[in-house]
């Protein structure tokens, strides 16, 4: 009985196991930090959204002026006006494996 009421428990965790969910329409390229809040990908400047969000490879959070080092492999979103709304900072792992086609 005690196994039925845990296995659904699990589920969830089963699935984030396989790797972190990114948007099917999410783009890949190599991000370096700048003056918040501008953001540097594929040699471009962009600007982050005001509800722009960072994540690290542990996908916790970062802050824009906490961010160091350039050219990392970064899985990014971007919002309606062209602005960067998301930001995955990947593992080595998540960078070696190919971005879905988007639909």
């Amino acid at each position: 009985m005690t196994l039925l009421l845990t296995v659904p428990l699990l589920l969830p965790l089963l699935a984030m196991a396989d790797g972190r969910p990114f948007p099917p329409n999410a783009k890949r390229g190599k991000m370096t930090p700048a003056w918040h809040p501008s953001i540097i990908i594929d040699g471009k400047t962009r600007t982050l959204s005001p509800a722009a969000r960072i994540f690290n490879q542990e996908n916790t959070i970062e802050m824009p002026a906490s961010l160091r080092g350039e050219n990392l492999v970064v899985n990014y979103q971007e919002d309606s006006d062209g602005q960067i709304l998301n930001v995955w900072i990947l593992t080595r792992e998540e960078a070696s494996q190919r971005l879905p086609a988007s639909k």
